[in-house]
């Protein structure tokens, strides 16, 4: 155990599996008190075991980021768990690709609710314990403790990418999301910044032939992207690789700690210099 993040509170969002589960144990290894969410109740709460069986602090609070209801169920079991919320990761997300003209309105609006939405209604339910509290210690004379939001966008919305027009314009919209966010908060000492994610190794990156799904109002998205573009993808990479979870994990880590404690408004790309 490391002391990065000593006494501070973490919520990640789509901490279940891939990037956020990463995160998760890697927060909880930096000293972070960790608030495992996921839609998925099984993969939340394996990921909490782990956390603990690890000497880590964690609990798991499962749910749909999109659900109207759940970003306040998600802050008040952080409160009455652990009486503070210090970092908030938006990293929850899938894709539903489509070309153009042949997208739904269904495939449009499910990524800005889950990529827009939701984070939005994510950082006004914790305003009460992150801004509010901030701008009390401020006027008591005391210095408030380090506070930030991380949210994860993608070098398709930075760079648009075929097929994910919906996908692309939510992530890109994170950007803009980050920027107004740091500039309304950092008055409160409170940073906001952005990942933005090229290949990581993920379902949504590994090959589509694996069949692997997520269900959406009953039905079943295909996730991943076709496999004979992987080759292709490494060869624009100068690194010559894909990233792993634990890389962009590290990302993460490095916007959560104090080593960034001046950085603000930031869109950190990820990429292994793919897209310079």
């Amino acid at each position: 155990m490391s002391s990065l993040l000593q006494n501070q509170v973490a919520i990640i969002t789509g901490a279940g599996r891939g990037i956020g589960a990463a995160t998760a144990h890697l927060f909880a290894a930096q000293g972070a008190s960790v608030v495992v969410s996921d839609r998925d109740a099984e993969p939340t709460e394996e990921v909490v075991q782990e956390i603990r069986s690890a000497g880590g602090i964690a609990m798991g609070v499962p749910g749909d980021v999109t659900d109207p209801a759940f970003p306040d169920t998600l802050i008040k079991a952080t409160m009455a768990e652990y009486g503070a919320l210090h970092i908030l990761v938006n990293n929850a997300g899938y894709t539903w690709d489509g070309m153009l003209h042949k997208m739904s309105d269904k495939q449009w609006e499910a990524m800005l609710a889950v990529h827009n939405t939701a984070p939005f209604r994510l950082v006004r339910a914790a305003s009460p314990h992150m801004r509010d509290a901030a701008k009390k210690e401020l006027a008591t004379g005391q210095v408030p403790p380090p506070r930030c939001i991380i949210n994860v966008s993608s070098t398709s919305g930075l760079h648009g990418n075929v097929g994910q027009l919906n996908y692309a314009t939510a992530k890109m919209g994170m950007v803009g999301f980050t920027k107004t966010v740091a500039k309304e908060w950092g008055a409160f000492g409170i940073r906001c910044n952005a990942v933005a994610f090229g290949y990581i190794e993920t379902r949504l990156t590994q090959a589509k032939e694996s069949g692997e799904t997520i269900a959406v109002d009953g039905e079943e998205i295909p996730l991943g992207v076709p496999s004979h573009l992987h080759d292709m993808v490494k060869m624009m990479i100068p690194l010559g690789r894909t990233g792993t979870v634990e890389e962009a994990a590290g990302s993460i880590l490095l916007l959560a700690s104090p080593f960034a404690g001046y950085i603000n408004g930031h869109t950190l790309e990820v990429t292994g210099g793919m897209g310079i």
